[in-house]
């Protein structure tokens, strides 16, 4: 493995990290008991890559972003799981396509997912809702990791100020 790959590949693995150490710090400031929709939307934004992270994070936020909307259509029609699962998912898909989000379509996907799919005597609408926040959680915290290790400031050395001029 060569240096420049060892690099990326602890980069990656700190991102990782700190994404679960945060969800869980914040799972737990909020006591909030439902955190692995948030730490899998973090996960799914965060990316290995160092050139492009920040817009495919932002591609990922915007496709999760249509995967929790066709989850909600499907949860207005509400027919069998079956149903509302694969119509979820072929709405999804189609948005993903007409957005230029196809890059991104697993994350919608699993979005998708989180969001249509919920425990037997849960309240469906609760359960969407508070699926659909930590989605959105999750890719605001994968987001902001991502600025974390890609910003120009971090990734690149400060340039040194302009020598003095002398009068």
């Amino acid at each position: 493995m060569t240096m420049p790959n060892i690099r990326r590949l602890l980069v990656y693995m700190l991102k990782c990290i700190t994404g679960t150490l945060l969800v869980f710090l914040l799972a737990w400031l909020l006591d909030y008991k439902d955190y692995i929709w948030c730490l899998i939307s973090v996960m799914l934004v965060l990316s290995p890559e160092g050139s492009d992270a920040v817009p495919l994070a932002m591609s990922r936020i915007k496709a999760n972003l249509v995967g929790a909307a066709a989850g909600l259509i499907m949860l207005v029609v509400h027919p069998p799981a079956i149903i509302m699962v694969s119509g979820a998912v072929a709405i999804t898909v189609v948005l993903c396509t007409l957005l230029q989000l196809e890059i991104a379509a697993r994350s919608a996907l699993a979005a998708t997912i989180i969001v249509t799919l919920h425990e037997a005597g849960k309240h469906v609408w609760d359960t969407a809702v508070e699926r659909i926040i930590a989605v959105l959680a999750g890719c605001l915290l994968g987001l902001v990791i991502t600025f974390l290790f890609h910003s120009r400031f971090t990734s690149h050395p400060v340039d040194a100020p302009p020598p003095q001029q002398e009068a």
